[in-house]
């Protein structure tokens, strides 16, 4: 039988592939982010839109999938962070309503608010989705201001009812003043516009939006890696918070998440080929006429967030730190749901691979003929 520990490691990682694939499928939110750059006329953006509204259910439902997964297994991170940050996840979560809106309302007959608003509401969907959650989660690694008080989880008078609680009046949008947050948010903006890009140049049938998604590949894609290097190296010449495996007292450990890569090899290897299969599906949607960049660069993706994750909450290395109090700071450990709640989880968990099989199935289906124009124009469903 599993051990508490092996479930907590267990949990991590499945919350963390899910985000990974996350990640990955932001590639949506930066396709809708160049919805006036690559289409330039009308006819353009509903080949863009159609093209991205075959999968933006599929990003939706992974994200609702991430939140849910991260509430179940690790309660305390959910409390904590959403009831402390709020008007960070607010943000996102209505950017996220707003999008779903538009895909649904874009072509309908009488809208009232018009076919050019609905775009507007993508893009702005597209740019901020990526940007706001790519911040966020860098908080992850630099930390957050709260108090955890875990002697008020039975306390039902109204004043002390509160497990954690905020330091701050900015509610997670000081975030922004720690330029490595910032960093990794514009490396997510801009790497889901390359992916955005590279999708465009495998599914879209017209010459005209390949030449311009090449082109524009050509600077989305180093702006992405010039973002990435900046937290990247930031991040492992920092500080980071352990936990003591013998009494659970957190400390400020220097250069922590280098020695978690040093500490964990397999983690390194994962998260540095990662890295070189996004370089090398960049590589390959810039400099060749190859439709498969996006399945490199998307395999990459995966590789690398999950790695990044697991160095920020595997080795007893605390993945949401306390700016105000070292000891509030949340780890697998100390934030995690019950054994017997994570067990049954666990039993559920083994259905995941059968979900994504069939993701997998949808995803070919629907990706088997490229999106034209003339399918545009015949077609009765358009979004």
């Amino acid at each position: 039988m599993a051990t508490l520990e092996i479930l907590q490691h267990y949990w991590w990682f499945l919350v963390s592939l899910l985000g990974a694939l996350l990640v990955f499928l932001l590639f949506v939110q930066g396709g809708q982010s160049q919805l006036y750059t690559i289409g330039k006329t009308h006819e353009d953006k509903s080949l863009i839109v159609n093209s991205l509204g075959r999968k933006w259910e599929i990003t939706f439902t992974t994200l609702v999938t991430f939140g849910g997964a991260f509430f179940a297994s690790f309660p305390l991170f959910y409390s904590t962070s959403f009831g402390g940050a709020f008007y960070v996840w607010m943000s996102i979560l209505l950017v996220f309503v707003i999008q779903a809106v538009s895909y649904e309302f874009r072509s309908k007959a009488g809208n009232f608010l018009g076919m050019k608003t609905y775009d507007a509401f993508l893009f702005i969907n597209g740019s901020l989705g990526p940007l706001l959650i790519g911040t966020a989660v860098g908080t992850f690694f630099t930390g957050a201001n709260f108090i955890v008080d875990t002697a008020n989880v039975g306390n039902i008078y109204p004043a002390g009812a509160t497990i954690s609680h905020w330091t701050t009046p900015w509610h997670g949008l000081e975030a922004v003043l720690d330029y490595r947050n910032l960093a990794l948010g514009l490396a997510v903006l801009f790497l889901a516009r390359s992916l955005g890009l590279l999708y465009f140049i495998n599914n879209i049938d017209d010459a005209t939006i390949r030449v311009r998604s090449r082109k524009a590949l050509a600077i989305e894609g180093p702006a992405f890696v010039i973002f990435f290097l900046i937290f990247l190296v930031s991040i492992l010449l920092s500080d980071g918070w352990k936990a003591d495996p013998a009494t659970g007292v957190i400390s400020v450990e220097p250069y922590a998440y280098w020695h978690n890569l040093l500490e964990m090899p397999a983690v390194a290897v994962l998260l540095a080929g990662g890295v070189l299969s996004v370089l090398w599906g960049l590589g390959r949607g810039i400099f060749s006429c190859s439709r498969k960049g996006i399945w490199f660069a998307g395999a990459g993706t995966v590789a690398a967030v999950l790695a990044l994750l697991l160095t920020a909450g595997w080795n007893g290395t605390a993945y949401y730190p306390s700016l105000a109090d070292a000891q509030s700071s949340l780890t697998i450990y100390n934030s995690s749901s019950s054994k017997f709640t994570l067990q049954v989880m666990s039993m559920v968990s083994i259905l995941i691979p059968f979900v994504v099989a069939y993701i997998g199935y949808a995803w070919r289906s629907m990706n088997r003929k490229p999106v034209t124009r003339n399918e545009i124009e015949s077609s009765e469903h358009v979004y």
